[in-house]
Parts: structure tokens; sequence; C-alpha cells
């Protein structure tokens, strides 16, 4: 019985050591995999590198989806304790670019589109409707002709107003030419001495169309599942600083299962005509209108807006 328990013990010890040899070698092997892979993945975003240096057209877009819905009944700490609620939200950067060894064509699109509604039930002059909380429309056009390989002479055309609410009242089109510098692939900075900017109004409005300097930052880059995109656009009026203006917009994806991710989104804007506009239209429908706001009275706020929801990149 002794010599069996011996045996026993024998061939325990036998099969752990193979056990243990089987696991060390498999963590071996997982050690070699990993390095080749690593080794592969080096090698193909070198690759991938030098398909994006070759002359041709570059597109690409991503978007982001967010809303939320709640509702009511009898919840008496509201000061509407019967109602509903609902906003949803929409937002997409395209861009198509051509780039090529002695010049450049890059195109651009931005829309940020969000409802929102609240649906007091013991009202019954309240709307139910879902009204406009953000409504930008963005395109523009870039055409440069290299002098270097960071620096061009370049032609810009940028339009924005909104869509859903008031199409093109007001709409600015800048028209301009410059320079451009692109110090790498996702970054461009335009610099347009030359630049008139048309504004576009119906009736008789404080919107005044003018000559300045136009300055565009944009940057585009994709990190791993991270998509990012910053835009800024500046317009500074040689007639009065009052004309000026400057919209800065930032986009961010990160995709989690196959194009479908998060999304965030924000937006800052300064523009005194906007806010004058908007100050005479809340004066007049006051029931007792005061003194009308002017350029020199008018709180010239900073605007702002963002969207966070699901994404999905094409």
């Amino acid at each position: 019985m002794k010599k069996l328990s011996t045996l026993l013990l024998f061939i325990f010890i036998g099969f752990a050591t193979n056990a243990q040899q089987t696991e060390e070698e498999l963590k071996k092997d997982l050690k070699e995999k990993k390095a080749a892979i690593s080794k592969l993945q080096g090698e193909a975003k070198s690759i991938q590198k030098k398909l994006d240096a070759l002359p041709g057209w570059r597109k690409g877009a991503f978007g982001t989806i967010g809303g939320n819905i709640s509702g009511f009944n009898n919840w008496f700490a509201r000061n509407a304790p019967n109602s509903s609620a609902a906003n949803v939200g929409i937002t997409v950067n395209g861009f198509a670019n051509l780039i090529e060894e002695d010049f450049f064509w890059r195109n651009s699109a931005t829309v940020n589109l969000a409802w929102v509604k609240l649906d007091d039930k013991d009202d019954p002059t309240d709307s139910p409707d879902f009204e406009t909380a953000t409504d930008v429309f963005n395109i523009s056009s870039l055409y440069g002709r290299r002098l270097s390989k960071t620096w061009a002479l370049s032609a810009l055309a940028e339009y924005r107003t909104t869509i859903i609410d008031n199409f093109n009242d007001p709409g600015y089109l800048d028209f301009g030419a410059g320079a451009t510098w692109t110090p790498t692939e996702n970054l461009v900075v335009v610099i347009h001495p030359g630049n008139y900017n048309f504004v576009f109004s119906s009736g008789d409005t404080v919107f005044e169309s003018s000559l300045g300097a136009k300055i565009v930052a944009d940057y585009t880059k994709k990190y791993g599942d991270l998509s990012v995109k910053s835009n800024l656009s500046l317009f500074q009026s040689y007639k009065t600083s009052d004309l000026s203006n400057w919209t800065w917009t930032n986009s961010f994806g990160y995709t989690l299962y196959k194009g479908i991710g998060l999304g965030f989104e924000f937006g800052l804007r300064k523009n005194k005509q906007e806010a004058l506009s908007n100050a005479i239209e809340e004066n007049a429908a006051l029931p007792v209108p005061g003194a009308t706001p002017t350029f020199d009275t008018v709180d010239n706020k900073l605007q702002s807006y963002w969207l966070f929801g699901m994404s999905y990149a094409f």
C-alpha cells in the first residue's frame, strides 16, 4: 500500500510539472504573439501614413444624436405637476479635401439641430409642439496654391446661417483672400487680411456688411477610435468692432462598436449684431417698451450650446 501511495505521489508530481511547463510555454507563446502583433501594427501605421501622404481625396464624417423624454403625473414638487418633456438633437460634421502636390481644395460642413418640448397638460394654452433649441449650419470651401510645403496663397468662401428658423435671416457669407498655413495634415490656419463679410437680413435691421480680416483655424484628427474636430472662425471688421464676430465649435466622437459610440459637441460665439437684434425684439415685446437698445448699451453675452449622446462615425 505504501509503494502504491508513493507511486501515485510521483504520478501527481509529474502531472503538476507538465502542467506547469505547459502554462509557462503558453505564456511564452502569448508574449511572442503579442510582440509580433505590435510589430505588425507599427508596420500598418507606417503604411497608412504613406497612404495618407499620397495626393487625392480625403473624405469623412461623424455625428452625434442625443435625446431624452420624461413625464410627470401629479408630481406636486413641480410648478407643472402634470406635464411631459422631451428634447432631441443631432449634429453632423463632414469634410471632402482634395490634396495635391501644388494645390489643395478643402471643403467642410457642420450641421447642429436640436428641438425641445414642454407640454403642461393643465395649461390649455401651452403649445405641445417641439420648439427649436439649437440651429447651426456652416459650410466652407478653401482653395490654396502652394508656395511651399506649409504655406499657400488661398481664397475662402464661408457661409453661416440657421436652417429651421429664419433661414438666411441673418446669413453670413465671407469671401476673402490671403495666405494659409498647414504645418501638419490635420491643422489648417487661414489668414486673410482682405475679406468681405456679407450679412443678409430682411426688413429694417441692425445687420450690416463690412470689409475686414478673416482668420480660421481648423483641426481634424482621428486618434484610434476617437474623432476630434475643432474649428474657430473669426471676422474682425475694419469699420467698427461692433460688426466683428467669432464662432468656435468642438466635436468629439468615440467609437465603441462598428461605428456606434458616444459623441459630445459644444460651441461658443460672440456676435454683437445678433445680441442687439435680439435685445430690440425683446424690448418691443415688453408691455411697456423702454429705451431702444443700441450697440453702446447692449450686453453682448457669450452664446453657447452643447450636445451629448450617441454618435456614429462614417
